[in-house]
């Protein structure tokens, strides 16, 4: 049984930033594609980041391009999302995802068929 558990969140001032972590287990992680998508209050959940399963590419949505950061560790389980410079606007709760249709690398929310339970991230302007 696949597990994401998330880490991390909290709230922060507008220009701070936040680290937030995932553990997986219950998947071969080294072949697995990563991502982490956001929900705010009244919104659909959309695409934040993704890693590849192979060779650590790596895929960003337009809005958090240049201030977030997506990264794995094979070794650890782990995948990472480092946060800075951010808005008020990245205000959400974070879920971690891994993919389930063997894409290399995918931004798809339908691809990914495990989800973390999601860590709230508020930012204060």
């Amino acid at each position: 049984q696949v597990q994401l558990v998330e880490s991390g969140g909290g709230l922060v001032q507008a220009g701070g930033s936040l680290r937030l972590s995932c553990a997986a287990s219950g998947l071969t992680f080294s072949t697995t594609a990563m991502g982490w998508f956001r929900q705010a209050p009244g919104k659909e959940r959309e695409f934040v980041a993704a890693v590849s399963r192979s060779d650590g590419n790596t895929y960003y949505a337009d809005s958090v391009k240049g201030r977030f950061t997506i990264s794995r560790s094979i070794l650890k389980k782990m995948v990472y999302l480092e946060m800075n410079n951010l808005k008020s606007e990245d205000t959400a709760v974070y879920y971690c995802a891994a993919d389930a249709s063997g894409a290399v690398i995918t931004t798809r929310v339908e691809d990914f068929g495990s989800w973390g339970q999601g860590t709230q991230v508020t930012v204060s302007s």
